[in-house]
Parts: structure tokens; C-alpha cells; sequence
């Protein structure tokens, strides 16, 4: 999958991957910037600015404006905030490629930001917090991340809180923009049926007018776990759910390609092995996954379950058994399960990779935070290179006791007897 990568004069940077087969189209513009790079007394104005843009612009004056010219496109859109970007995106059919230029220049350059909708879309955020908070499966991950990373923002809900979101201001939106919405701290990502110098234009034509950022610098994450931790929120749940997981490789370490098949032979598919001696053999749960998440510092990887209450200490029992089991040789990977992880990982990146938004994804975080850009080939090359005996190093130096960590959501009193199984 080919990709070309262009600066404008303005320092904007526009990324291309050309899919000729297709009549569609996704352009994606990228802000780096998310939760993390926020003041703690405004935390969640990174996601509360992202939906502001879809409350109104110079050419599109109302919420109706915004979403009745999408709609009338036929056109797929939407937004995003996570701890290290903020992006938006419109998909559309190729012909009408310009128009979605169009919308996004609009909402992301020219936003009112009108005071009285800053106070109306405050409710719809409050009560997006509030789904959250009564969703467990959904919450626990947030739990999660005030475990391993805390008093940092990388610990922080990416929606703020109550009392963060209530106080923002339109002078806090104004502030913020100054700060990270410029030309030098911005990518556009478009894939699809597209020409490059076609996709180059459109981006010079209407983002041309962004100017310099002085875009701050994001807190570092540099402390050094050395004991374990576990958190408990006690909830009256018909089923617990916790996350256990370590502190472990953030998006560029050599490792992560190891990384990446352990923590498919652990927890990725219906065969893997958590989810065999988990679910199929035992019946504890029926939801278990394991997944790594990387930042620009740091990362973890983490195994995810819900199960009944009366089981979540047999089941945490069963996964550290699998964890250090592998990384200790008393479970060996074999020949025959390196090899299915591998085609797992082949297979579902070509899956993901058949939707124009997943390729944007695909090159714009690494456009974004790598140094160099992999292409998906180059990327499955060097899954296809991992060793058992790497994917073993790495469980080793990843699984260490002192270094675990234990979000739980469920009911149950304190954390004394969870912290006893890890012991």
C-alpha cells in the first residue's frame, strides 16, 4: 500500500494513499493534541472543543447547518479524542471529494464557539460522562488507566469530569486553539479513489489560511513502577469486570512487533489462550481479550474480563497462571501457535485495512508520532520475523510482579483480598 507524503508552504502536512479500485473517499484532518495535553483544571476540553466543531462555523451557523450539509452528501462523519490526537472525518463518494474539504475547513479553521451553545452542549457531555460511569465494561478501562498512571494525565477521562466541564469557557476554547490548532501541529490523511495532486490542492485551497502554534509540549510519563497496585470501585453489578495488566512498550520500541504477537497468543481470537482456559474450558466469562495500548512514552498491556462476581478471584488466579506461566516455559509456545498469531494479525490488519477511515488511522498516528512511516507490508514483515524466543523475552520483561496492576469494578468491600492473589 503506497502513500505520499506532502508539506505545503504553510508547514502543512497532507497524507495520500491512493486506492484506485474504490468511488469513495475519506479525508481526515489530524490535530496532536488530546487529553494529555491539558491543564488539570480543564480537564476534557480537548473532546468538549471536538464536538464544539460540529456546533456551527462562519458558512455553517447552526448544529443543523453542519450535519443537514453532510447528511445531503450522503456522507459518513464523525470525530475523535484520545489522550495524544484529536481528529475529524468526513467520507464521501469521489466526485463530490471537495465538499468534505470544504465542511471540515469550515468547522476545524472557522468555528463560532457561540457561548450559548458552549452551555448547551455542556449537558450533552455531562450526560455522556454519566452513560459512562453506569457502563462497567466501558468505565473499568478508565479505572484502569487512574491505576497505572496516576496523578499524570494519561490517568485522566478523556471526557473530563463534572466539575472540569462545567467551568470551560469560550476563552478557554480560544486559548486552547492558539495553542495546538496550527498548520505545524496538523496532518490530513486522505484515502480512496484519489489523484495526490488533486487531494494536494483541495488541502492547499482550503487550509492554506492555518497559521503557526506554539503547540506545548505534552507531561512526560517517566515514573518507574516498583510495587503492585490494586483498585477497587465498589458497585452493585450483576457482573464484575476488571483489567489486569503492566506497564509495557510505548509506539515506537524495537519490541513492539513481539510485543504485538504475545499479546495475540494471550488474548486475541476465540483460540487464544486466555480465552480458552477462561471461557471455554471453565465458563468464568464471556467476554476476555488482551490488547496493548502505546503512547509516545510509555504503554501497557492489559487483559481485559467480565465475569460473575463469585468468580472474578478464580479467573484472575487462571490468567496470572497463563501470564507467567508462558513467560516462565511452563507453558511453551509451539511452532504451530507463533504461526497462527501471525496469520491472525496478517488477517485481521487486511480486514481493517479494506476501509479508507482504517487506513487514515493506520498512517496518520504513525505520520503523527514515528520518526518514519511503516507501510502495513513493511509492518506485517516484521511480525512475520518475530521468534518464539523474542515473544518469550518479552512476556519476561513485561511480566513482573512487582509491576502489576488491578482495576476491578464490581461488588466487592476493599481491595485486601484481590491484593493476596497477586501476592
Amino acid at each position: 500500500m503506497d502513500y505520499k507524503l506532502t508539506t505545503l508552504s504553510n508547514n502543512l502536512r497532507v497524507l495520500t494513499v491512493p486506492m484506485p479500485s474504490l468511488e469513495s473517499a475519506t479525508v481526515t484532518v489530524w490535530v496532536k493534541t488530546g487529553s494529555r495535553n491539558e491543564d488539570k483544571k480543564l480537564q476534557g476540553i480537548s473532546h468538549f472543543l471536538e464536538h464544539m466543531a460540529f456546533k456551527g462555523s462562519k458558512k455553517f451557523p447552526s448544529p443543523a447547518a453542519v450535519t443537514g450539509f453532510l447528511d445531503g452528501l450522503g456522507a459518513e462523519y464523525n470525530a475523535g479524542t484520545s489522550h495524544e490526537w484529536t481528529n475529524f472525518y468526513v467520507k464521501v463518494r469521489v466526485g463530490i471529494l471537495e465538499k468534505a474539504f470544504e465542511i471540515l475547513s469550515e468547522v476545524i479553521t472557522k468555528p463560532i464557539l457561540d457561548s450559548r451553545e458552549i452551555e448547551k452542549e455542556k449537558g450533552t457531555i455531562l450526560e455522556e460522562i454519566a452513560m459512562h460511569e453506569d457502563t462497567p465494561m466501558e468505565k473499568i478501562g478508565d479505572v484502569f488507566q487512574e491505576t497505572i498512571y496516576p496523578e499524570h494525565p494519561l490517568g485522566w477521562d478523556i471526557a473530563g469530569n463534572q466539575g472540569s466541564v462545567k467551568i470551560i469557557k469560550r476563552e478557554d476554547f480560544l486559548k486552547y486553539r492558539q495553542n495546538h490548532y496550527g498548520s505545524n501541529n496538523m496532518l490530513i490523511t486522505v484515502a480512496g479513489g484519489i489523484s495526490e495532486k488533486k487531494v494536494v490542492d483541495l488541502a492547499g485551497k482550503y487550509f492554506s489560511g492555518l497559521g503557526f502554534v506554539r503547540k506545548p509540549e505534552a507531561k512526560k510519563f517517566t515514573k518507574s513502577q516498583n510495587k503492585m497496585k490494586v483498585k477497587v470501585v465498589s458497585k452493585k453489578t450483576e457482573q464484575a469486570h476488571f483489567i489486569l495488566g503492566y506497564p509495557a512498550y510505548s509506539r515506537t520500541h524495537k519490541d513492539r512487533y513481539g510485543e504485538s504477537v504475545l499479546s495475540t497468543i494471550l488474548g486475541k481470537g476465540m483460540s487464544s489462550r486466555l480465552f480458552d482456559e477462561i471461557r471455554w474450558k471453565r465458563g468464568l466469562a464471556y467476554a476476555v481479550y488482551t490488547s496493548a495500548a502505546r503512547f509516545i512514552d510509555t504503554g501497557y498491556l492489559a487483559t481485559y474480563e467480565g465475569v460473575d462476581p463469585k468468580n472474578c478471584e478464580e479467573a484472575i488466579k487462571v490468567t496470572l497462571d497463563q501470564i507467567y506461566g508462558l513467560a516462565e516455559g511452563k507453558y511453551p509456545i509451539k511452532d504451530k501457535e507463533i504461526r497462527k498469531a501471525k496469520e491472525y494479525i496478517k488477517g485481521r490488519t487486511a480486514l481493517a485495512l479494506e476501509d479508507t477511515a482504517a487506513v487514515n488511522d493506520f498512517f496518520g498516528e504513525r505520520a503523527l508520532f514515528h520518526k518514519s512511516i511503516e507501510t502495513p507490508e513493511e509492518v506485517l514483515k516484521k511480525i512475520e520475523k518475530v521468534t518464539i524466543d523474542e515473544v518469550v523475552a518479552v512476556a519476561k520483561d513485561i511480566f513482573k510482579p512487582q509491576k502489576i496492576n488491578l482495576a476491578i469494578i464490581g461488588p466487592y468491600k476493599n481491595e485486601e483480598k484481590f491484593a493476596k492473589i497477586l501476592e
